[in-house]
């Protein structure tokens, strides 16, 4: 609801989205499907923050120590898991987020509300 701390948030997605090299606005679907924004989300599973990393991946692409609750952590961590996968199923974004979500096969469960956000809210 904070005009300053949403437009923080925006400017944040937006570099890393693009160090990454995808979409801001496809981050932000993902953002609104896994968590609906909340920094301090945790899933049953463990997955923690606003794009619901899994703690293994500190040890895969980060540091123990990493705070995967820091939304600018969080952002890094998430942009550059959905752009390996997104490289790794060759371009095709329903697999990227199949893969991400861990629903690798069942493509238009998660992937599908992620399409769908996408097209409605951020495009």
């Amino acid at each position: 609801k904070d005009p300053a701390e949403r437009f923080e948030l925006l400017r944040l997605v937006h570099r890393e989205a693009h160090r990454a090299g995808i979409p801001p606005e496809f981050v932000l679907a993902v953002i609104e499907v896994e968590s609906h924004f909340d920094r301090y989300a945790v899933s049953s599973a463990g997955a923690l923050g606003m794009m619901q990393i899994m703690p293994f991946w500190k040890k895969e692409i980060g540091r123990d120590d990493d705070n995967l609750i820091d939304v600018q952590t969080n952002l890094r961590y998430g942009c550059t898991i959905l752009k390996y996968y997104y490289d790794r199923a060759k371009g095709n974004w329903a697999e990227a987020l199949a893969r991400y979500n861990g629903s690798y096969g069942y493509y238009w469960n998660y992937a599908e509300k992620v399409m769908v956000t996408w097209q409605k809210n951020w495009r």
